[in-house]
């Protein structure tokens, strides 16, 4: 199997999601059978949210390729990103090694246009929709994106995951945003925040969804092991 490097720590919790559901993904007899990931847990990637929503952060871009060079050097054949907002600087993450960057946003826009979604609802953190990070595949896969009226509440959920709280007493909110979309015309929701990703469980039973944390991990295990 081919090792995979993992840029992570955006945040911790949802980087250790990936792993597990990496892990989940392999019918393993054995330690020798499941993925080798090479993962850079890095919580110190400045703020995405600071940087691209306030307005007022340090510019991520140089950390994290940094740590795609630094994976590269650990002997990574391929780097993946579990952070959704964190593909605004994907070009330039892919462009710092010589190594395949298996594009989370693709991979979801691909795998929406298969299941025949049209309008999705976006779990997101508003720095998504601000700075574009899937009009373009969006655009390329005629998936139309709905954004919550309530963007500040769906930010203070991911502010609030990052922080350590209860997940069981902020699920409920999500899917009532959720709900929301479903009712103004989504005929899919895509979870495309990995802090949102550990709570899928609340989301209304009465509508499909997709998380793009999901699609990642099938690529990862896809690449790893073929």
């Amino acid at each position: 199997m081919k090792p995979v490097g993992i840029l992570g720590g955006m945040g911790p919790e949802a980087t250790i999601l990936l792993m597990q559901k990496v892990l989940s993904a392999i019918a393993a007899q054995d330690d020798a059978d499941h993925v080798p990931l090479i993962v850079h847990q890095n919580p110190q990637v400045p703020s995405r949210i600071k940087a691209l929503i306030d307005g007022d952060g340090q510019d991520p871009m140089p950390v994290l390729m940094s740590m795609a060079q630094d994976l590269e050097r650990a002997g990574a054949q391929a780097l993946a990103m579990p952070c959704n907002t964190a593909h605004h600087y994907a070009v330039a993450v892919a462009n710092a090694t010589s190594l395949p960057f298996l594009d989370m946003i693709e991979l979801t826009a691909r795998h929406l246009d298969e299941t025949g979604a049209g309008t999705l609802g976006m779990l997101a953190s508003p720095a998504t929709r601000k700075v574009g990070v899937f009009d373009t595949k969006f655009d390329a896969h005629d998936l139309k994106p709905l954004w919550a009226d309530d963007e500040d509440d769906l930010l203070d959920i991911i502010r609030a995951v990052k922080a350590g709280s209860d997940l069981t007493t902020l699920a409920p909110h999500m899917g009532r945003i959720a709900a929301g979309m479903a009712d103004k015309g989504a005929d899919h929701l895509l979870i495309a925040c990995t802090e949102l990703s550990l709570m899928s469980e609340s989301l209304p039973d009465a509508i499909p969804y997709t998380d793009s944390l999901d699609c990642l991990v099938k690529a990862v295990v896809d690449f790893s092991t073929k």
